[in-house]
């Protein structure tokens, strides 16, 4: 793994990519206050443990801090939701991704697919992200939320203000570092949240056959959603809905590109594709971490972490735990099993991990047809998301 590290100039604050740890699988940072979790049995009992291991990260969040939030709220957002309320919302969406919708999507995805690759070869240049692994899946989540896929410009601008930043997690900046981070997150956010209630006061008025339109007329316990609930649901469908897909097809190209042998075998047996993505979600994991705050005191990983502590769950580094993966910086497709935790695990398992896994495999083989090779380009280099806790590539040329 220390070829690829070097070979795509990946980012340092990507630790989890340069061999294994020699620490232990849970630790705290005195510079940031938050405790680390890095081992794959010890995320396995976090993740499986919600009422100790709580998704609401801003109960513990510092009143300094949440004082200058006054108009931002995550009510409704469903990662940030605990049992019981959490089942309940999970169940608006999830008729939304059953196994049948998810595969009667198959032809639009194809479609839409050709028509990208046509665009980009009428160009007469590709550069994966920008012409294939992002319009992909924002297309098809718009088309389901019921939004113009026409905006998707301004959806990429907030999703990379959101996420594409190299700000370290801390509750021990300065004040004015606190500030600056906090405005770079809340402009983006009220702009998609505006944008997201305009669209569902439309509904409210005019009906349509889209998810958009189930969430404003969801019920939950005999009331409807507040609207604040129905937008801010709308914004995890949107951010999830293609983020998570735009990183992990990079990644798959990335790997089959330092791996040709591995890109021969499926060029050879299409039905090798599935297991490919799933390796590529353990290889390079896409969300590298999560958030959790302790509701009491607990013992994990031989280690007491206090209650009302941020704990950050690093996925990314417990899929290459050698406790559990033999070889770990190896990208082996044949791996089986591969119990990865690169969609989660447990009651917060990737709402559209069926509709990511779908998107990459049509993709995927459409890529293999219409590229061969299909590589880098060695005179353009790959860049790749600098956020410390996630795994992507912002660019990828294609020779």
């Amino acid at each position: 793994m220390i070829d690829i590290v070097e070979r795509y100039d990946i980012p340092e604050q990507h630790f989890w990519l340069r061999g294994p740890r020699s620490g232990a699988p849970v630790e705290f940072d005195a510079q940031t206050g938050i405790w680390n979790v890095y081992g794959f049995p010890e995320l396995q009992e976090l993740l499986g443990d919600p009422a100790t291991f709580s998704s609401n990260t801003m109960r513990v969040v510092p009143k300094s801090m949440l004082a200058k939030m006054e108009d931002f709220s995550l009510e409704g957002f469903i990662t940030q939701i605990d049992p019981p309320e959490h089942g309940k919302l999970r169940k608006l969406v999830t008729s939304a991704f059953t196994r049948r919708v998810v595969a009667d999507l198959e032809p639009r995805i194809a479609a839409v697919t050709h028509e990208l690759l046509d665009a980009a070869r009428d160009r007469g240049r590709f550069e994966l992200v920008a012409d294939l692994a992002y319009p992909l899946p924002v297309i098809v989540i718009a088309e389901l939320l019921g939004i113009p896929a026409s905006d998707r410009a301004l959806f990429k601008r907030w999703a990379d203000a959101l996420f594409q930043r190299d700000t370290k997690i801390s509750f021990n900046e300065t004040a004015e570092r606190q500030d600056v981070d906090l405005q770079a997150t809340l402009k983006p956010w009220n702009e998609m949240s505006a944008y997201l209630a305009g669209h569902a006061a439309e509904r409210r008025q005019r009906p349509r056959a889209d998810l958009l339109t189930r969430l404003v007329e969801a019920e939950v316990d005999g009331e409807r959603l507040p609207a604040e609930q129905v937008v801010n649901f709308a914004i995890v469908l949107l951010l999830a809905g293609h983020v998570t897909t735009t990183m992990l097809l990079g990644n798959t190209v990335l790997c089959l590109d330092a791996f040709p042998v591995r890109q021969d075998e499926l060029r050879a047996d299409r039905a090798r594709i599935p297991a490919a993505i799933e390796e590529s979600l353990r290889f390079l994991t896409p969300f590298a971490a999560l958030g959790r705050a302790t509701t009491r005191d607990v013992e994990l990983g031989g280690v007491t972490i206090p209650a009302d502590r941020v704990v950050m769950a690093w996925l990314g580094a417990a899929n290459r735990d050698p406790r559990q993966f033999p070889d770990p910086d190896v990208f082996d497709p044949t791996r089986d099993p591969n119990p990865h935790l690169g969609f989660g695990r447990g009651i917060h398992f990737c709402l559209g991990a069926p509709l990511a896994r779908l998107e990459g495999r049509v993709a995927l083989n459409i890529l293999l047809d219409r590229f061969d090779p299909l590589r880098t380009d060695p005179e353009d280099k790959v860049e790749f998301i600098p956020t410390p806790t996630m795994t992507g590539v912002r660019r990828l040329p294609l020779g």
